[in-house]
């Protein structure tokens, strides 16, 4: 089969377009052909070598769609998607024309989505479900702030947010595009500058601050992340932009009793993220998620070109159709 492999860390140049092996399937495991796999900045950087746990020679890649082509009878045939921690970092990924996963990672793809848009949706949504269902354990009628509410996580929290029946108030460098998934779905956007705690607490019922900050920023918007947060309030962390060291009023934080939680999707495997991929599927068909804009489409062979295009942070989801 064909797929991209790198032997050697750097920039995307040292992809290499190159014929593999077909993997097989065995007793546990199943042969997905990959009809849709995006390229994620996490992509670009594990090529880059900014992950200490990949192992060499390796073909990248995390989110796929594609059709299961060999393994149980019950799934052949089936249009499935995931995505994972491991795939592409520890056992090769999707930017190839096949990929073997484990049976228990499989999960039917929505029907309200196609190919290249399901293959758009893993890194951003688990990360985002990882964070506001699982660890903030966000409640119908709670109000969650959301730090870069115009990035593809933003509006996976967003989107989740709004589902579960809370007030979503969204804060970015740059006013949100009011019709994307975030911007259809939040209630007040607030500019992120020096004023923006003050602003947020100036809302409605928010002056002693909001139930749940999803950072997705951190680093630089770290402190402005724990200001946001009323007292017992829950603080997400995903990044570090910009540095990775913070400081803090160690003291204002433990009057408060803010949680801080730290949610990382590359620890879920492919297998641990089914779970979430199966959730975000029946959202997405029952209506209450927007299937992803796709703003870039390269062929495999093209592969060096997407990466390229995400490194140099293209404006909406690049995708590698196979």
């Amino acid at each position: 089969m064909k797929a991209l492999q790198f032997t050697r860390h750097g920039a995307p140049d040292v992809l290499e377009y190159v014929d593999v092996p077909t993997p097989g399937a065995d007793a546990g495991s199943a042969l997905v052909r990959v009809y849709g796999a995006s390229v994620n900045p996490s992509d670009v950087k594990n090529v880059a070598g900014h992950f200490a746990q990949t192992t060499l020679p390796r073909i990248p890649g995390r989110d796929f769609s594609g059709v299961v082509e060999q393994g149980p009878p019950a799934w052949r045939g089936v249009e499935v998607w995931g995505t994972g921690g491991d795939i592409g970092f520890i056992r090769d990924g999707t930017h190839a024309q096949y990929i073997q996963v484990p049976v228990t990672a499989l999960v039917r793809k929505p029907a309200a989505l196609d190919h290249a848009q399901a293959s758009a949706i893993g890194v951003n949504f688990v990360v985002a479900w990882l964070g506001v269902v699982d660890y903030a354990q966000l409640r119908e009628g709670e109000t969650i702030a959301v730090i870069g509410a115009g990035g593809g996580v933003g509006g996976a929290v967003a989107q989740i947010a709004k589902s579960l029946g809370c007030r979503i108030i969204g804060i970015d460098r740059h006013p949100v595009d009011a019709s994307s998934p975030a911007g259809k779905r939040i209630h007040a956007f607030v500019p992120f500058d020096e004023h923006v705690v003050a602003a947020v607490r100036s809302l409605d019922g928010l002056a002693d601050g909001v139930d749940v900050v999803f950072d997705s920023v951190g680093g630089v918007a770290f402190e402005t992340a724990l200001a946001l947060a009323r007292r017992r309030g829950r603080v997400v962390e995903i990044s570090a932009t910009g540095q990775r060291r913070v400081a803090f009023d160690l003291v204002d934080f433990y009057h408060n009793e803010i949680q801080l939680l730290g949610a990382d999707s590359a620890k879920l495997g492919v297998v641990e993220s089914a779970r979430m991929m199966q959730a975000v599927a029946r959202e997405f068909d029952h209506g209450k998620f927007d299937p992803p804009v796709i703003a870039h489409r390269y062929r495999l062979a093209q592969g060096r070109e997407a990466y390229e295009a995400v490194a140099q942070g293209t404006p909406g989801r690049v995708v590698i159709v196979p």
